[in-house]
């Protein structure tokens, strides 16, 4: 391997299982009451002492489960960098890179081949270098784009937003990155 393969990782839906039945917090799950500023501002103009903080669930194995795994870890986010500043310290996480989103078909605008926001930009930024992407909101067309644009191995891996990940899915990220051919 000439060097490790990328995990790109969603917080909300792998990490923060947001759509948990009941809306109870899962079990090994902490509840954390967070007010990023990107929050905040999608509640402008209400003043952010008036704003209430978003419920994030957050599992404190996950974070040495994930430093544990032979990838570069980077956020795949719309936290994008707060999530340095708000997941990853709850998690025991260092301080990670992180996709900055383009907006490539405007305000509301969708892709012409009806991908994912962030398909795009994740292959781009990728630049070549195997990965995995943990996402909830990915799909087939994903799945095949990335296949067909994408010079190195890639998984694409739906995480279910009710549950978040679970050791299925680090089984399959210790199993993929053995059979990887990096």
């Amino acid at each position: 391997m000439t060097g490790s393969p990328l995990l790109l990782i969603d917080v909300d839906g792998p990490l923060n299982p947001y759509a948990a039945p009941d809306s109870r917090c899962p079990e090994g799950y902490g509840t954390h009451r967070l007010l990023p500023e990107s929050w905040v501002a999608r509640h402008a103009p209400q003043p952010r002492e008036q704003v209430e903080p978003l419920r994030v669930w957050l599992n404190p194995a996950h974070g040495p489960e994930l430093l544990s795994l032979p990838y570069e870890l980077v956020w795949a986010t719309t936290w994008m960098d707060e999530a340095n500043t708000f997941i990853g310290p709850r998690l025991g996480l260092p301080e990670l890179p992180y996709v900055r989103w383009t907006d490539l078909f405007g305000e509301g605008g969708e892709d012409p081949d009806g991908l994912h926001w962030k398909t795009r930009d994740l292959v781009a930024w990728a630049a070549g270098r195997p990965f995995v992407w943990l996402d909830d909101e990915l799909g087939p067309q994903d799945i095949e784009w990335i296949a067909a644009h994408h010079p190195a191995e890639a998984l694409p891996l739906w995480v279910d937003p009710r549950a978040g990940l679970r050791d299925l899915h680090f089984a399959a990220l210790r199993e993929w990155a053995e059979d990887a051919e990096c």
